[in-house]
């Protein structure tokens, strides 16, 4: 089974926690691809710069300067540190945007009631599952940054969840496939400040309820909606939970899962 694990911010700007993450990592059996975020990053290297960060219902904003920025942050500084970390384990990794061999294409976010920016929106056979596929087969480990391309020379931002989700939807088509989520938080919490409160299972026909009682809000509604997706369009197995504790989201022993 082909693993995808997307990890944010909160496991890039802390080295030891990065580096502990990596070692368990490692330890996953079978292929695998990791899709990496680094909102923290970029938004700290961006209000260095002047660049004020601006969210709406959980998603950044883009605009031209702002996707400069990510373009160096999450295609540069992130994703090659982590490529040189995981080589350094004896991992044969390979750094990709959505550019590199024409990955992953997107299309520009249109204007509804908000304008996004430089936002991209993974559409239908937008992956390339012969090249992630090909890469696979090699023994190499795909690390995804969040940059798509809109095939006219454009690079767009695009949610590294939604990134990893269409990976996994995508790669769903010809092998089976589980998609973990990882964050700073247990799992999907009903009191966002008891660690112990962990949803252990969502049902997709639950999520509209736990909206609307206010137990999911935020930057986890994109988050639960990327991860009902998969589910709904056969990828085997969503789970989310702590980076800390990889191995027991996989055992099933840690984290929510999303069915």
């Amino acid at each position: 089974m082909l693993t995808v694990i997307k990890i944010g911010g909160n496991v890039i700007d802390d080295s030891g926690v990065l580096e502990a993450f990596l070692c368990d990592f490692n330890k996953v059996e079978g292929p695998k691809i990791l899709v990496h975020g680094g909102g923290k990053l970029a938004t700290q290297f961006g209000l260095q710069l002047g660049i004020q960060p601006q969210y709406v219902h959980g998603r950044r904003k883009t605009d031209k300067q702002t996707l400069d920025l990510v373009t160096m942050v999450y295609g540069g500084l992130i994703n090659k540190n982590i490529v040189a970390a995981l080589q350094a384990k004896g991992y044969n990794a390979i750094g990709l945007t959505g550019a590199d061999a024409g990955t992953v294409k997107a299309v520009k976010r249109p204007v509804v009631d908000v304008d996004y920016g430089f936002v991209g929106d993974v559409p239908e056979s937008g992956v390339d599952i012969n090249i992630l596929a090909s890469l696979l087969d090699l023994g190499l480990v795909p690390v995804v940054a969040p940059l798509t391309f809109d095939g006219s020379g454009g690079l767009l931002n695009t949610n590294a969840d939604t990134v990893a989700q269409e990976v996994a939807k995508a790669m769903a088509e010809i092998m089976d496939v589980q998609l973990i989520y990882c964050f700073e938080k247990n799992g999907v919490l009903k009191n966002a400040d008891d660690e112990s409160s962990v949803i252990q299972l969502i049902k997709v026909t639950g999520f509209n309820a736990l909206i609307d009682d206010g137990v999911i809000s935020g930057g986890m509604i994109p988050k639960l909606e990327n991860a009902c997706n998969a589910v709904i369009c056969g990828v085997k197995r969503v789970a989310i939970g702590n980076a800390a504790y990889i191995n027991d989201i996989l055992s099933g022993k840690s984290g929510t899962v999303i069915l």
